[in-house]
């Protein structure tokens, strides 16, 4: 028998309705937990397919159990077997939402597929498939959710509650070589919700997007070398200690934040700022020449590394075993 959750007085979700896409498993399922933990009633997403890669028969088993573990534990949740990616299938789950509760207050975009190979030997289908899955995934119930919130802050004539929580990766910051469509649709997702994150703020709705760094059957191959933690140690990259941050962004306290982009994993919690300008050049006539850029990008890059980006072991502070 599934004990209650331990739950927070007074709860910050109550009254507020959730849906969360990829709950079926890993981070989508501890986001789940942690939003009905904090009292928001929860419609659990997942199409079920077996393989990490989207491959396999879809069931409506994963979400099934994670709502039925919602309700066994005290709280309110239904399951939707459906693709995200799909955007008749998308309307549909946040119609549910609405039918179910009555409304839709957060969206917590997390389904997600993996498709590697370098980019010379990637297929298209590997390509569209991953970019289909996250970023029109992302895209689809976000629209149909801001469509909701707009016609419910029309009608009220005032701005309405409205979250949304997007996952993007660190992928797109430091790049992943044998990654191209994931870490092109995770870079993707940052531009959405910070478009969207302007768009819906007059409506009372915030956008954000998190970069989590969990153990997952996502991640499985990309933390297969890091040593994992012995018994009775704090494993940093179990997908619990990123919910928390959800459940936070999803909540009245986060009405200050917006557009904004935010790793986690463990105990620490990085804001992640927009990209600054490293130097500025000036041309000493009124447009550069092939020779003058040469004679000051030349000098600024020589000596530098050829690839900038920090080694994932030593910002993560793991070890490999």
């Amino acid at each position: 028998m599934a004990q209650p959750l331990p739950r927070p007085h007074p709860r910050p979700l109550d009254g507020l309705a959730a849906i969360v896409t990829g709950a079926g498993r890993g981070l989508g399922r501890a986001e789940a937990l942690e939003l009905a933990r904090l009292g928001a009633s929860v419609v659990v997403n997942d199409f079920g397919k077996t393989g990490r890669d989207g491959s396999g028969e879809a069931s409506a088993t994963p979400a099934e159990e994670v709502a039925a573990e919602i309700r066994a534990a005290g709280g309110q949740a239904v399951a939707h077997l459906g693709d995200v990616a799909d955007h008749e299938q998308a309307r549909g789950l946040v119609r549910l939402a609405v039918d179910t509760y009555g409304k839709l207050d957060i969206l917590v975009n997390n389904a997600g597929i993996l498709r590697d190979r370098m980019i010379f030997s990637m297929s298209e289908g590997e390509w569209d498939s991953v970019i289909h899955v996250h970023l029109k995934g992302h895209f689809n119930t976000t629209h149909f959710a801001s469509v909701h919130w707009r016609e419910r802050s029309k009608a009220a004539g005032e701005p309405v509650y409205g979250r949304i929580v997007n996952t993007s990766s660190e992928a797109f910051l430091a790049g992943s070589a044998g990654q191209p469509n994931y870490a092109a649709a995770k870079g993707g997702i940052v531009g959405l919700t910070t478009s969207s994150a302007l768009a819906l703020g007059k409506y009372g709705v915030t956008a954000n997007v998190i970069c989590p760094r969990a153990r997952t059957r996502m991640t499985e191959d990309v933390f297969a070398g890091f040593q994992e933690p012995g018994a009775g140690e704090l494993d940093a990259l179990a997908p619990e200690h990123v919910a928390p941050l959800v459940g936070y962004l999803a909540s009245p306290a986060a009405a200050g934040v917006n557009g904004q982009l935010l790793v986690v994993h463990g105990g620490m919690v990085a804001v992640v700022e927009r990209p600054k300008v490293a130097a500025k050049f000036d041309t000493a006539k009124d447009a550069f020449t092939y020779e003058e850029l040469d004679g000051v990008l030349s000098p600024y890059y020589a000596g530098r590394p050829a690839n900038e980006t920090f080694a994932a072991a030593e910002v993560l502070g793991l070890k490999r075993g």
